[in-house]
């Protein structure tokens, strides 16, 4: 009988637990070896003078992603992790004092939206079903397989979405989708919005975008029990139980390939043998600092990066009923806000501000009367900005506007802060420039000019994460690690 294959996976962020997970399904020895002292990479949390915040991504969609994972291991999901479907999508709030709350119920946003805006419901009921119909026929190809095998490409459902690719507004940005169809500028803003779930720009990035929508407002939004971290955390303790191994606090310095193949991967204490290896660090890294003395596919280390995120987590001392989970305060020149982001990789002074407060529901993640403030902007890639001086405009800036709209000096209220800007995202997660998604998506082939999930010319060697195809964001990191996976066969162990 012989000993399972062995795989070495860099990094312990969501999508390499899913690759570990899933390759310890197929019966190979696993090996995460994570330079930080914990696992899940962003989704990671930490607690301050009695507050808890989730340092990292806030939004959680299609759980059922989650809880496959437990089931391919035979367990019963609810036994690691709970969730709960939340009834409000989210609340909007202009500097006027407009404001719209989106309800989880499709027909009911229908309904209302129309009446806020004076938006005729068909033409709302269409975009959804528009945004349902481009995921139906999309998601299974550019979402779940590899991009960068030709058979992805010879079956019948690539053949209907090619036929139908007029409908999926490819040629076109996603604020030209959304002002075919509606009037309303707030309700267009509202729609551009989901461009920054891919960290890009609603006047760059394609209409096929508009999909995203169907994701948040017909699948969902959930939080988890004990917050965002708690999904990563019961995947590592699921991958513990099912015999993955783990060394934290250890970085990998070099991948090492012989003959074209990898045979392992070195750290500061030696060397580790391996026939596969899969890089969930960002790919740039992977190159630079651990393949550096192979062929480094510049064209696509040197595309534009995604966007970063500037964020202030703040303690506040009081209670804001009119606030939910998830919260937008607009800018008043949206498109203006991302010319300085993408064009002039700088903030802008009125900047479109999000907040997220989970002790509104996980009472535990603040003291009593008091919340958990998730205050984060959109920024641009770190490229040697003067950061300090903009944390400082940005700061003020969002006190300015969340005080203005919500009638309250909010300074006064904050008991303790901690920033995170760009830089502090790359040390902490060595996402290139601290870019979220990698690569932007300010393109209409942006899908196609991701990173493959494999090497082309190093074999045993395959890549996972944000940074690489389908992209970034919980879910699709989730896919990367099936993606992956999916391309090894069960382990032959006789």
């Amino acid at each position: 009988m012989k000993a399972a294959k062995q795989v070495i996976v860099v990094g312990a962020g969501i999508a390499g637990l899913s690759a570990a997970l899933r390759l310890r399904h197929k019966g190979y020895a696993v090996h995460v070896v994570e330079a930080n002292p914990y696992t899940g990479g962003k989704l990671h949390a930490f607690s301050q003078d009695g507050f808890r915040f989730d340092a990292g991504p806030s939004l959680f969609t299609m759980p059922w992603l989650v809880d496959d994972l437990f089931r391919l291991h035979g367990k019963n999901p609810e036994e690691y992790f709970r969730y709960t479907r939340k009834e409000t999508v989210c609340n909007y709030f202009w500097d006027d004092g407009f404001r719209f709350t989106v309800p989880a119920s499709t027909e009911r946003f229908i309904a209302e939206a129309s009446a806020t805006f004076a938006e005729p419901q068909d033409r709302i009921r269409a975009y959804l079903q528009n945004a349902s119909r481009k995921y139906a026929l999309t998601g299974s190809i550019f979402l779940e397989k590899s991009l960068h095998r030709a058979k992805t490409f010879l079956s019948a459902e690539v053949l209907r979405a090619l036929w139908q690719l007029p409908r999926l507004h490819t040629g076109m940005t996603l604020d030209r989708v959304n002002r075919q169809y509606f009037r309303h500028p707030r309700l267009i803003q509202l729609f551009n919005r989901y461009a920054t779930y891919n960290g890009s720009s609603p006047y760059k990035t394609p209409g096929i975008m508009s999909m995203i929508p169907h994701l948040e407002m017909e699948l969902g939004t959930y939080l988890p029990e004990g917050g965002m971290h708690a999904i990563s955390q019961s995947l590592y303790r699921l991958a513990q139980e099912v015999g993955v191994k783990f060394s934290l606090g250890e970085e990998v310095q070099e991948i090492l390939v012989q003959n074209g193949r990898v045979t392992g991967v070195r750290t500061a204490s030696g060397q580790m043998a391996a026939a596969i290896v899969v890089s969930n660090m960002d790919v740039y890294p992977t190159y630079r600092k651990l393949l550096k003395d192979q062929p480094q596919p510049e064209t696509v280390l040197n595309r534009e990066r995604s966007g970063s995120a500037l964020i202030f987590y703040w303690g506040i001392n009081r209670l804001f009923p009119e606030l939910d989970l998830h919260n937008i305060f607009f800018s008043n020149d949206y498109e203006q806000e991302f010319k300085c982001q993408f064009d002039h990789k700088t903030l802008a002074d009125d900047l479109t501000v999000y907040v997220n407060i989970t002790s509104r529901y996980l009472p535990g993640d603040a003291p009593m009367g008091c919340e958990n403030w998730f205050v984060m902007v959109n920024a641009p890639a770190d490229q040697g900005q003067d950061w300090s001086l903009l944390k400082a405009q940005a700061r003020t800036a969002i006190l300015k506007k969340l005080s203005g709209v919500l009638g309250v000096d909010i300074a006064a209220h904050i008991v303790t802060e901690s920033v995170l800007d760009p830089v502090g995202i790359y040390t902490k997660t060595s996402s290139h420039q601290g870019a979220l998604y990698g690569t932007s998506s300010n393109s209409r082939f942006a899908a196609f000019l991701r990173h493959p999930n494999f090497h082309t010319s190093i074999k045993g060697l395959y890549f996972c994460g944000g940074s690489v195809h389908p992209g970034g964001g919980i879910p699709l990191c989730l896919m990367s690690g099936k993606i992956v996976a999916d391309q090894l066969p069960v382990c032959p162990t006789s």
